[in-house]
């Protein structure tokens, strides 16, 4: 069988979570590819909202194998608070969860560095989540970090030692303060923990489940236009967001690749520094914010909030070959007269495009924008398709007709039962 990829296409926040949830059943195995517990992937059912920063959003279907790919930086310390929780529930997680002895960890340090760097940034700062991620990647690419296999051989801890003290060494070159003892013994004490889990090489176990014909849908965390890559540069995570980590972080063939699904929001939001063009700071803006409940998932922080924004959205759709859409959240914009979709931007030098300037964190664009009619009701009692309001079904298809590429799902609330379906959309 193929892969079937699950791609933000916006600034992360898009709502993979509750995706992942609703397309699950479909499939036999769930896999992260990349990010680490800077995610945050909201689901919602049965009236209980859950939010998971590591582990695989198919966890809570029980006959569905979850797979923690070698892409992914694990803290071990997140990790056992979120397993935990799950246990409270009821879920069971050892059984049906894979880790990569691969995948790098976060150490206590890691989280430390981060701050550090953040500080010594000032007004520059990106806006990290202060999870350590950066740091972590930073020590994967400078072929010293630690990964999860490492914890079961004895010299593990000497070999923690000697990273820590090449943390260290950064840390009082900045004169950062910091106490890491008691960091350390939480740390410790949930390495211990990690060990009962199934920690493997998810290589070969993905790769066999495709060659057994089972079903298998990619996970991406954050989003396209956060990608180390091709996102808007330096206000980036530090991993592949995109198609291509799905191939370096599960270890599979891009010829396994078949179904590329983008979600993306029926407006935009973005957490942290970097330019955000339609990003609106007054009374429509506030009121995306609070209707939306935007506010991180991982970090509580408030999202910036504005209207959709389609050159960013046909580059991403671009990059990554996306075969179909996902829009969320449509139920936000229930009491809006207008809305407004950027469709251009106006550059510093007066030209008009619809690409994404390679320079945008320096350059100032204006957005052009296009109007379109509101629904102004409820979708409370919205079953299908054919019962969405003429309004909503004329933005659905303006924005088909704009991106050229199909919207296969429209999310309408946070439950998994507000998600209305394409009769032709099949996974």
């Amino acid at each position: 069988m193929s892969v079937d990829v699950l791609l933000g296409l916006q600034w992360g926040d898009e709502g993979k979570g509750k995706i992942v949830d609703v397309l699950a059943p479909q499939y036999q195995m769930v896999a992260r590819f990349q990010g680490g517990p800077n995610a945050g992937h909201t689901l919602e059912f049965d009236g209980i909202k859950h939010v998971l920063h590591q582990i695989p959003s198919g966890v809570f279907r029980s006959d569905i194998k979850n797979v923690i790919g070698n892409g992914v930086v694990l803290d071990p310390v997140i990790f056992r608070k979120e397993v935990e929780a799950l246990v409270q529930m009821g879920v069971d997680v050892i059984d049906n969860l894979f880790v990569s002895n691969k995948a790098q960890l976060i150490l206590p340090t890691h989280g430390l560095l981060d701050a550090c760097y953040e500080q010594a940034k000032g007004e520059g700062k990106i806006g990290s989540t202060l999870k350590g991620i950066g740091p972590t990647y930073q020590d994967k690419i400078a072929r010293v970090g630690l990964r999860v296999g490492d914890i079961l051989h004895p010299n593990f801890k000497s070999r923690y030692q000697g990273l820590v003290e090449r943390h260290r060494n950064v840390l009082d070159y900045y004169e950062f303060s910091y106490d890491l003892e008691e960091k350390e013994q939480v740390f410790f004490k949930a390495i211990e923990y990690l060990k009962q889990f199934q920690l493997t090489d998810t290589t070969y176990l993905v790769n066999h489940a495709l060659s057994d014909n089972q079903t298998v849908l990619a996970e991406g965390a954050q989003g396209s236009l956060l990608d180390i890559d091709f996102g808007s540069y330096p206000f980036v995570t530090s991993s592949n967001t995109m198609i291509s980590g799905v191939c370096s972080g599960l270890g599979i063939a891009p010829s396994r690749i078949n179904e590329v699904y983008g979600i993306f929001k029926a407006y935009c939001t973005r957490v942290g520094s970097g330019p955000f063009p339609t990003e609106l700071f007054d009374d429509t803006g506030e009121r995306l914010r609070k209707v939306g409940n935007e506010f991180g998932a991982t970090t509580g922080r408030p999202r910036r909030c504005g209207w959709l924004d389609l050159p960013a959205l046909k580059y991403t759709i671009m990059i990554n070959g996306i075969t179909q859409l996902f829009m969320m959240k449509a139920d936000v914009l229930n009491d809006f007269e207008e809305i407004k979709v950027c469709t251009h931007y106006k550059l510093s030098n007066g030209d008009i495009t619809d690409e994404l300037p390679y320079d945008l964190n320096q350059q100032q664009v204006e957005p052009v924008y296009n109007t379109l009619s509101g629904w102004k009701q409820s979708l409370d009692k919205v079953e299908d398709f054919s019962q969405m309001p003429k309004e909503l079904k004329e933005y659905v298809i303006y924005l088909e007709e704009q991106l050229q590429v199909s919207i296969g799902i429209v999310s309408i609330g946070p439950d998994r039962k507000q998600t209305l379906l394409k009769t032709e959309f099949s996974a």
